[in-house]
C-alpha cells in the first residue's frame, strides 16, 4: 500500500516516513503544498497524510483542489491545529479523518488502517467516461453505441487510464502497472507512445469530442474537456 506525506516539517516527515515503512507501507514525501497536490495528482497512491499549515499552498487548499477534481483516496488531515472549528472546516472539505499533534503512533496507525479497510471495494466491470462505456469483464468497449476493435494491450491501457479519470498518468506508470515492467528504458516509452497513438485513433478520430490527451512533459489523462 502507498502512503504519501505531505509535510513540511523534516523531523517529522522522516519519523513518519521510518515509521510507515517499518510497517512495510511504501512512502512518498512532499515538503510542499504544491508538491503534495502534484504528486497526488500523477502518482498512485492508497492514502494522503496532509499537514493543514503548509509553505505556499496550505493543506486546505489542496484537500479542496482535490475533491473539485473528484479523486476520492482517503485523506487523513495531521496537523497541530486543534480547535473544534478546524476539525469541522477539515472533514466538511473532505477530509476522512482528523488527528491533533502530538498523536500516539499507534493510534496513526490505527487510523491508517480503518482508512484503508474502508476504502477497499470490489473494482467496478461497468467503467464509463461521456459516452465512452467498458465492460472489463467482458472486455468489450464501445463509444456512443459503437464498438471499438482494441488489441489486448490497448484495452488494458484503456481501463488503466479509465478506472482513473482525469488523472495525469505517466509514462513511468503505465510502464509499472501496465506492462509490469520494473526496469525502464527509453525504448519502452516510445512502444508507449506507439500504443497510446494507436488507442487514440480508434477512440477519438471517429469522434468530435476527444476525451484522451497528453499533457506535455508529465503524461496522458483521459477526461471529458467541457468546453
Amino acid at each position: 500500500m502507498r502512503i504519501l506525506i505531505v509535510e513540511d516539517e523534516e523531523k517529522m516527515a522522516r519519523a513518519l516516513r521510518a515509521g510507515l515503512e517499518a510497517e512495510e507501507f511504501s512512502v512518498s514525501v512532499a515538503g510542499t503544498g504544491e508538491e503534495g497536490f502534484f504528486l497526488a495528482s500523477t502518482e498512485p497512491c492508497d492514502l494522503v497524510i496532509l499537514d493543514l499549515m503548509l509553505p505556499a499552498r496550505d493543506g486546505m487548499e489542496v484537500l479542496l483542489a482535490l475533491r473539485a477534481r473528484n479523486f476520492s483516496l482517503p485523506v487523513l488531515i495531521l496537523t497541530s491545529r486543534d480547535t473544534v472549528e478546524d476539525r469541522v472546516r477539515g472533514l466538511d472539505a473532505g477530509a476522512d479523518d482528523y488527528l491533533v499533534k502530538p498523536f500516539a503512533f499507534s493510534e496513526l496507525l490505527a487510523r491508517i488502517r480503518a482508512l484503508l479497510r474502508r476504502g477497499k471495494s470490489e473494482p467496478s466491470d461497468i467503467l464509463r467516461l461521456a459516452d465512452l462505456e467498458m465492460d472489463a469483464a467482458g472486455r468489450v468497449v464501445s463509444r456512443a453505441g459503437k464498438d471499438l476493435a482494441l488489441t489486448a494491450r490497448e484495452f488494458d491501457l484503456l481501463e488503466y487510464l479509465l478506472r482513473q479519470p482525469g488523472r495525469v498518468v505517466s509514462r513511468e506508470m503505465l510502464a509499472r502497472d501496465v506492462w509490469r515492467e520494473t526496469a525502464r528504458y527509453t525504448p519502452l516509452d516510445n512502444v508507449i507512445d506507439v500504443h497510446v497513438a494507436h488507442l487514440r485513433r480508434k477512440l477519438d478520430e471517429p469522434f468530435s469530442k476527444k476525451l484522451l490527451h497528453t499533457v506535455r512533459g508529465v503524461g496522458f489523462v483521459l477526461r471529458e474537456e467541457t468546453s
